[in-house]
C-alpha cells in the first residue's frame, strides 16, 4: 500500500460529488463572462459519460449566515442577503461601492442563494472528508478564490474555499491549498497569510493582469512566513512547461508541509482558447495536475473556479471528474449525446489541441529560475510545523436540526433513497451550541458513523433535462 508521501496511484478512492440542480439557473447578466450554466453543462457530461454512478452523489445545503460569518463580516453578509436588483440604487449604491459590488460583481436575481449554495457545497465537501466518508470530494460550483472578508472581487462574492478550509482545520493540523486558475488566488492567500496551518500555492499569470498580486516576494507574514508560495507566469504556458514546474514544486510542498488534507482549485481559464485566459494548456495537461495530487492519497477537495469558454470548462471538469475516479483513460474521445451536444461542434470531441501559433513567453531559463526559487522558498519553511489542539470544534450548521425544518427539507433531508436507512449523527447540544463529542488528535480523520448528516444522497440513476440554452460569447 502506498505510503503517505507516495505518488503511487494504485488505491481506489471513494469520491463524493456535490451538485445543486438549481446551480446552472442563475444569470450574472447580458455580456457578463461568468456563466453558471457551465456547471450544468459539466454535470450533463458527467451524466452522459456515466461517471455519476461511480460516485457518492450529494445535494449540498445552502450555507447559513452563521457559517458564512466564520470568515466574512456580518455587515457584508447582511448586505448580500438583502440586496436585490430593484434595490441596487439610491442609498444602496454607497453600500455597493463599499463592498466591491458593481460592474464585475453585479447584483442579480438570486445572488445570495447562488453564492450560499457554492459555499455550502464546499463546507459539506470538507465535512465528508473530515469524517472519512470520502477520499475525494468534488464541488465544481466552488473555487471562488477572489472574495475578501468584506468585499466582492473578480466575479466572487463569498469565498467558499476559505470556508471549506476552515471546516477542514477542525480535524487537520495542516491544510494545503493549490490553485491552477490563471488568476492569482488572492482571497485565499490573504485569509491565511499569517498562519502556519495553511500553505497556499498559486500558479498564475502575473503582470498587467487581474488581480495584479502574487509575486514571488509575497511569502506570508508572522507565523505564516514562507507559507504563501507564488509561481508567477507569462502568456502561452503549455502542458510541458506547466508540468515541469507543478510536479517538483508540489511534491516538495507535500514533503515539507505534510498536510492532513489538500484543496485543489481547478480554474479552467488556464486552458487554451479561454475568453479571458492567456495560457495554452490542454484538458489533459490541466487534468495531469489533478492526477498528480490524487496520487498522494491525501484527503482531497477538488473545486472549480474560473473558465469563460463554457464548452471547454465542461470538457475539462468532466474529464477531471473521471481523473478523480481513475477512469479518465477509458472515457471515449467522442462526446456522448446530451442536451448540450451542439455546443461541442464541429468535432464533438472531449479533448482540445493546444494552439500551435500561441507563443510560450515562459523561456526554459525563466522556468528554471522559478523552480529553483520555489524550492529554496520551501526549504525556508518550518518542516512539519507544530500545532497544538485536541478537541474537534462543533459544526456551525446543525444538519440534524435542519433536516426537520419544513422550509429547508429539500436541501437538508438525510436519507438513503432506495431502501436504505438514515443514521443520525452523534452530537450533544450544550447551551444551544452543537459540539462534537469526539476528541481527536491533529491530522486524524473522524470515525463518526453518519454518512453525511444534512446531505441528501441522490439516486445513482437520476437524470435531469434542461431546456434552456444560453448563447456562449
Amino acid at each position: 500500500m502506498a505510503g503517505p508521501l507516495s505518488s503511487s496511484d494504485e488505491k481506489k478512492r471513494t469520491v463524493a460529488y456535490l451538485y445543486d440542480a438549481d446551480i446552472g439557473s442563475y444569470y450574472y447578466g447580458q455580456n457578463h463572462p461568468m456563466k453558471p450554466q457551465r456547471m450544468r453543462m459539466a454535470h450533463e457530461l458527467i451524466l452522459s459519460y456515466e461517471l455519476y454512478s461511480k460516485m457518492e452523489v450529494y445535494e449540498p445545503h445552502r450555507a447559513l449566515p452563521a457559517e458564512i460569518e466564520e470568515f466574512h463580516s456580518p455587515d457584508y453578509v447582511d448586505f448580500l442577503s438583502k440586496v436585490t436588483p430593484e434595490y441596487a440604487k439610491g442609498d444602496w449604491l454607497n453600500h455597493m461601492r463599499n463592498f466591491g459590488v458593481g460592474d464585475d460583481c453585479p447584483i442579480f436575481e438570486g445572488l445570495f442563494e447562488f453564492q450560499a449554495s457554492c459555499s455550502g457545497a464546499s463546507i459539506d465537501a470538507a465535512y465528508l472528508l473530515n469524517r472519512g466518508h470520502a477520499d475525494i470530494a468534488i464541488n465544481w460550483s466552488g473555487g471562488l478564490h477572489h472574495a475578501k472578508k468584506s468585499e466582492a472581487s473578480g466575479f466572487c462574492y463569498l469565498n467558499d474555499i476559505v470556508l471549506g478550509i476552515l471546516e477542514l482545520l477542525k480535524y487537520h493540523a495542516r491544510v494545503m491549498y493549490i490553485d491552477i486558475d490563471i488568476h492569482h488566488g488572492d482571497g485565499v492567500e490573504e485569509a491565511f497569510f499569517s498562519t502556519s496551518r495553511v500553505l497556499t500555492v498559486s500558479f498564475h499569470k502575473f503582470g498587467d493582469f487581474f488581480p495584479g498580486t502574487g509575486d514571488v516576494t509575497d511569502v506570508g507574514a508572522g507565523e505564516g512566513k514562507f507559507h504563501s508560495l507564488n509561481v508567477p507566469l507569462s502568456d502561452g504556458m503549455d502542458d510541458a512547461s506547466f508540468e515541469g514546474l507543478f510536479k517538483p514544486i508540489i511534491a516538495m510542498c507535500i514533503q515539507r508541509f505534510r498536510p492532513g488534507a489538500i484543496v485543489l482549485q481547478c480554474g479552467a481559464d488556464s486552458l487554451t482558447q479561454d475568453r479571458l485566459g492567456k495560457f495554452n494548456l490542454t484538458v489533459k495537461g490541466h487534468a495531469e495536475c489533478v492526477k498528480f495530487v490524487r496520487a498522494f492519497n491525501i484527503p482531497l477537495m477538488v473545486l472549480g473556479g474560473g473558465g469563460y469558454t463554457i464548452r471547454n470548462v465542461a470538457r475539462c471538469w468532466a474529464f477531471e471528474t473521471g481523473t478523480c475516479l481513475g477512469v479518465e483513460e477509458s472515457m471515449p474521445t467522442a462526446i456522448p449525446v446530451n442536451d448540450y451536444i451542439e455546443y461541442y461542434a464541429p468535432n464533438y470531441e472531449l479533448h482540445l489541441d493546444a494552439d500551435p501559433t500561441f507563443e510560450n513567453l515562459n523561456t526554459p531559463q525563466t522556468l528554471d529560475k522559478l523552480r529553483i526559487r520555489a524550492l529554496e522558498h520551501l526549504r525556508e519553511m518550518e518542516h512539519v510545523p507544530g500545532v497544538g489542539f485536541s478537541q474537534c470544534p462543533g459544526d456551525f450548521f446543525d444538519r440534524d436540526t435542519a433536516a426537520h425544518d419544513k422550509d429547508d427539507r429539500r436541501m437538508y433531508t438525510v436519507g438513503w433513497e432506495g431502501g436504505g436507512r438514515s443514521i443520525q449523527h452523534q452530537q450533544q447540544k450544550l447551551g444551544g451550541e452543537v459540539v462534537q463529542t469526539r476528541i481527536c488528535e491533529p491530522g486524524v480523520l473522524g470515525d463518526l458513523e453518519s454518512p453525511a448528516p444534512g446531505l441528501r444522497r441522490k439516486k445513482q440513476n437520476q437524470t435531469e433535462f434542461y431546456d434552456e440554452e444560453e448563447d456562449e460569447f
